[in-house]
């Protein structure tokens, strides 16, 4: 899975531990999300979609054979 979370980061000015501590995970969290080491919950992706003002789909993306 393909995620634009850097993007909606620098859009936002928002560094990783500011991300995480909006939406009650750690900088690390954030840091294998971006690095795509890490799918988030359905509930992760929410917060994040909340925060951001977007979309669930304009945050992430599946590749091609997921």
């Amino acid at each position: 899975m393909k995620n634009n979370i850097k993007v909606q980061r620098a859009i936002h000015n928002l560094t990783q531990a500011e991300l995480a501590e909006k939406i009650g995970v750690s900088r690390q969290t954030i840091n294998a999300m971006e690095a795509g080491k890490y799918v988030p919950s359905t509930v992760l992706a929410l917060k994040l979609s909340a925060l951001f003002s977007v979309g669930v789909n304009d945050i992430f993306k599946l590749e091609e054979g997921e």
